[in-house]
């Protein structure tokens, strides 16, 4: 096990490289590497959600880029924990969430894409898909929704999945051709571990409010879903839109690994603040020389000091 001194994780050794196979089996679930959770939760979080919050402030300012994460996950891996504990940090007018849950009426009227299309950020913000399009490869294949739904049947056939693979890597790709990039986080817990987290939503009396009949009823599908997230991330994770399986059974190390996987994003984006029109730069430097040849101490005496040099 590697041993982490200064906090800094390589990250990487969760991303799936594309064309690689995918072995959920091989995947941690838990902390993989010997790194102080308290030192973790005192003082790498707080210093990376610090160093988050400065790109933000740039990537809002330039307002050129935007950046998408998207988290999957089985149920009770710590979807909602993660945006609250991570992202819940930033700006709350640079970053949206949004959260896919059964489609309405108005958006089965649409294709699967619709809705999805509808939440994506604008730029110089951050997006936060909590569930997202993966789940009409996963959730509607289990359930066999696809030949439920509006689809028109002569376009239903053994090659649906691999279409809708192809058209999302399609979509992916064009994101990020128009300045819009893409990181997709799949939280890997335990089936052990989803079992006590179920189990404390029903006998807590302060978590039954998260307790769903649903949730327990899909544990059936546990090694479909597995299989088919296999297969999924295998098909859709690309150099320009990486997946990663992150261990989410331990969340303190579950959150510090998303917020470094998007601290890594906005660097690779590397926004900078935007420079100021020449003339604005001119102003700029008059009103510093202002203020420092005469002891003005508000915009009122400013402006009113200007107008007497009129």
């Amino acid at each position: 096990m590697e041993e982490i001194t200064d906090g800094k994780i390589d990250i990487d050794r969760y991303r799936v490289k594309e064309g690689a196979k995918v072995n959920l089996k091989k995947c941690p679930t838990g902390c993989d590497v010997e790194i102080d959770k308290a030192r973790v939760k005192s003082l790498y979080f707080p210093e990376t959600i610090e160093k988050m919050k400065d790109l933000q402030e740039k990537l809002y300012a330039q307002n050129t880029y935007g950046l998408i994460i998207v988290l999957q996950a089985m149920d009770a891996a710590g979807k909602d924990g993660t945006v609250n504990h991570v992202f819940s940090n930033l700006d709350p007018g640079g970053v949206k969430v949004v959260s896919f849950k059964q489609p309405t009426t108005e958006e089965k009227d649409h294709d699967y894409m619709w809705r999805i299309n509808k939440a994506l950020p604008g730029r110089g913000d951050i997006g936060i898909f909590n569930r997202s399009q993966y789940e009409d490869v996963i959730v509607t294949r289990i359930h066999d929704l696809i030949d439920k739904g509006q689809l028109p049947k002569d376009l239903i056939d053994e090659n649906i999945w691999e279409e809708r693979y192809e058209q999302i890597n399609n979509w992916e790709k064009y994101l990020h051709q128009n300045g819009f990039r893409m990181i997709k986080i799949f939280l890997h817990v335990s089936k052990e571990e989803q079992q006590k987290r179920l189990m404390d939503r029903i006998v807590n009396q302060q978590k039954n409010w998260k307790f769903s009949l649903s949730d327990i009823n899909e544990r059936q599908y546990w090694d479909q879903y597995q299989r088919l997230y296999e297969e999924m991330i295998a098909r859709t994770s690309k150099d320009i839109s990486p997946w990663y399986i992150v261990p989410a059974d331990n969340k303190w190390y579950t959150r510090y690994v998303v917020a470094r996987i998007t601290l890594k994003a906005l660097k690779d984006i590397n926004p900078q603040f935007p420079k100021l029109a020449p003339e604005v730069a001119e102003q700029l430097e008059r009103f510093k020389k202002l203020i420092s040849t005469v002891d003005l101490k508000s915009l009122e005496e400013i402006q009113g000091a200007i107008s007497a040099k009129k």
